[in-house]
């Protein structure tokens, strides 16, 4: 019976995929495993549970695999209905959290690049996507941003900003009533952008570029240093030590022309 019942997570440290994932499992109190992947050589384990992109996180319950971080926590929220909603019960308001999920999912469907990190097995680093199956509404810009100069730079700018001004103008339709943003609140929509902070201080830290603007984006901006104010946020979140020095790689392997 505890077989059937036990909860395991196959992930990779620095992904905000696996993230979102962890925070859900830690918001809904629920026991799991943590098995740290290796991207650059993958196990047969991953790949038996995740044949299809061969990527994380992948939740394994009860002997059952799921794959991508949307399906993962909407089964948490559905098999653990009793702790911590995740996504309104309302059918109408937990539809408009899914589309709105879908648009910071999948609003850049045509763009496959993903987002590789560098590293070896002297020091536990290697060549791996960070995507979960989907492109990501900013990753996938910030990617080019960060791997890039000139005018692909410049390009990759503007369309981080672009999709920025998106989420900025329809903040109010996301959060009518306004978002508290107290622990035992936060949502699905929360779960998917409480890793951004934490990325974009190591973004400026590392390469002097001040992606989400405070005075550009002040509710987007809002969102998300009230998020990283909470304590299980920050206790999810990546070191942003190792994340400066994987962007410093991330951006060597881009400007020598790896697009892996």
């Amino acid at each position: 019976m505890a077989e059937q019942s036990k909860v395991k997570l196959h992930g990779m440290w620095a992904s905000p995929y696996v993230k979102r994932v962890e925070l859900a499992l830690k918001l809904k109190g629920i026991p799991y495993d943590y098995v740290e992947e290796d991207l650059w050589n993958k196990s047969e384990l991953l790949l038996q549970l995740n044949p299809v992109h061969k990527l994380v996180p992948v939740l394994v319950h009860g002997g059952k695999p799921l794959c991508e971080s949307l399906v993962i926590i909407e089964y948490i929220d559905e098999t653990w209905p009793n702790a911590h909603r995740l996504l309104p019960q309302d059918a109408y308001e937990r539809a408009k959290v899914r589309f709105w999920a879908t648009f910071l999912q999948q609003q850049v469907r045509n763009i496959t690049y993903k987002l590789p990190l560098y590293m070896n097995s002297k020091n536990n680093l290697g060549v791996m996507g960070l995507s979960d199956g989907n492109s990501l509404f900013l990753y996938d810009h910030v990617a080019k941003v960060i791997r890039r100069d000139g005018e692909v730079q410049e390009k990759a700018i503007k369309e981080v900003h672009e999709k920025l001004q998106i989420l900025e103008q329809h903040m109010e339709e996301i959060f009518p009533g306004g978002n508290p943003l107290v622990e035992d609140q936060l949502g699905l929509l929360d779960l998917m952008m409480a890793q951004t902070m934490n990325a974009n201080k190591a973004i400026e830290e590392a390469f002097g570029l001040k992606l989400i603007d405070p005075e550009k984006y002040p509710l987007v901006y809002s969102w998300m240093t009230s998020l990283h104010e909470i304590p299980v946020v920050r206790e999810t979140a990546a070191p942003s030590h190792k994340m400066v020095g994987l962007l410093h790689i991330l951006r060597k392997m881009g400007l020598m022309g790896h697009d892996l």
